[in-house]
This record gives structure tokens, C-alpha cells and sequence, in this order.
């Protein structure tokens, strides 16, 4: 019997485990309170702790990466029972805010709030609240800067590294990149007055919530794919 509640246990775990979707409907039955549009890129390699599910909230728009951990609790009490001869109790809330993107080999500790617009960094340790509309990164985890500011500076970084980008995949293939290939470069020759010559770009996806701005206010600085390619020497 126990080898049958063994297999049972491990196709279960396979079922949650085997997209986003279904991860996220098991903390929901759990008591995880979970929002809308929250994608777990790998739910396999996340650990969430649901000893205690009332003290997670995740809000709405929260893209968690690879290798993601909640404690609301620990186990220092292993040191205190054997050394202090006593018990005490140790857990948290852990609330992650609305539009939320969370780097891979992150770990959320017991007694943290992460506030709205922000972006936690790969390999952090968070054990102290963020701000909203942060960047922050580090062990322990700290902020480095705000939504905006890095906002702008990926904007002004952002046309030399996808030429960056070119010149490598020129130098690996022997040949340049087809538009499918162009997976984040294809804005800069791609825009409202040209978009239909590129049916392969699934651009509506790409740009979100922001599609009907974009299609009145974005011009890319090239007038195609041809320009863009023969900008990059």
C-alpha cells in the first residue's frame, strides 16, 4: 500500500508540476492567494512554502523564472529546542505586488513585501520589503534603482546591443538572422506603417497592453528589415 500511495503521490506532483496553470490552481486549492496573468516559467524547480498558505499573497501580472522559493517560515527553532531547551515560534507574510517580473534562483524569506512595478534580480535573497516601482537585486537583496530610471537606461542601451546581438549571430551562422530569429530586435525597423509585411512577429503579444499606443505613437528608426541589417558594419 505504501509503494501504491508513493506512485500516486509522484504522478501528482508530475500533474502540478507540468504547466504554469496547473501549479497555480494547486496553491489557489492550497489557500495560496494567487492573481491573474502570473506565469511560473518552471514550476518543477519552485518551492513554495504552503505549510502556512494564508500568509502568501501573489498579486496580478507576476512572471516568476526558474528556480523560485517563498519561506513564510524556518526551522531556526531546531538550534533553540536543543540548546535553550525551548520553542519558539517563527513565520511571516510573504505579499508579492502587481506587475512583477522575478529573475531566476530567486528566494523570498518570511516578512517581506515586494511592492507594485518592480524587478527582483537573479540569484537574490530578499529578507527585507522593496519599494514599489524598484529594481533590486543582491544578496541580501537591495534596491539599485528605480523602474524608471532603468527603464530609460535599457532604452538608451538597447539599439547597440541588439546590433551586438547581429554581429555575433553573423559571426556564429555565417549569414544574418531571419525576421523569426529577431525575437526582441524586430522593433527597430518594425511599426504601424510597415507591421504587415511581417506576419511572422507575433507583435500584439510582444507589446502587450500598451498594442493601441504603440499602433499610434511608435516609429522604429529603420524603415525595414533590410535597413536595420545593413546599419550593422
Amino acid at each position: 500500500m505504501n509503494i501504491i500511495k508513493r506512485i500516486y503521490h509522484f504522478i501528482g506532483l508530475l500533474y502540478r508540476w507540468s504547466s504554469s496553470e496547473r501549479y497555480i490552481d494547486y496553491l489557489r486549492k492550497k489557500g495560496v492567494t494567487v492573481g491573474n496573468n502570473v506565469i511560473f516559467c518552471e514550476p518543477r524547480s519552485t518551492a513554495i512554502d504552503v505549510s502556512r498558505p494564508c500568509l502568501i499573497e501573489i498579486g496580478n501580472d507576476v512572471n516568476i523564472n526558474t528556480h523560485f522559493t517563498i519561506m513564510t517560515h524556518d526551522f531556526a527553532n531546531f538550534v533553540f529546542r536543543n540548546y535553550m531547551f525551548d520553542y519558539v515560534n517563527n513565520c511571516g507574510k510573504v505579499i508579492i505586488g502587481n506587475n512583477i517580473y522575478i529573475g531566476t534562483k530567486v528566494t523570498i524569506l518570511r516578512g517581506v513585501t515586494i511592492g507594485d512595478n518592480c524587478v527582483i534580480g537573479a540569484g537574490s535573497i530578499v529578507t527585507k520589503d522593496i519599494p514599489a516601482n524598484s529594481v533590486a537585486v543582491g544578496v541580501p537583496c537591495r534596491v539599485v534603482s528605480t523602474i524608471e530610471k532603468y527603464y530609460e537606461k535599457r532604452k538608451s542601451a538597447g539599439l547597440e546591443e541588439a546590433k551586438e546581438y547581429i554581429r555575433y549571430f553573423r559571426k556564429h551562422n555565417h549569414r544574418n538572422p531571419k525576421i523569426s530569429e529577431m525575437r526582441e530586435e524586430w522593433m527597430y525597423f518594425v511599426d504601424a506603417t510597415n507591421m504587415d509585411q511581417y506576419p511572422e512577429i507575433p507583435i500584439k503579444q510582444r507589446v502587450g497592453r500598451g498594442y493601441d499606443k504603440w499602433l499610434k505613437e511608435y516609429r522604429a528608426p529603420y524603415k525595414s528589415y533590410e535597413e536595420f541589417m545593413n546599419s550593422v558594419n
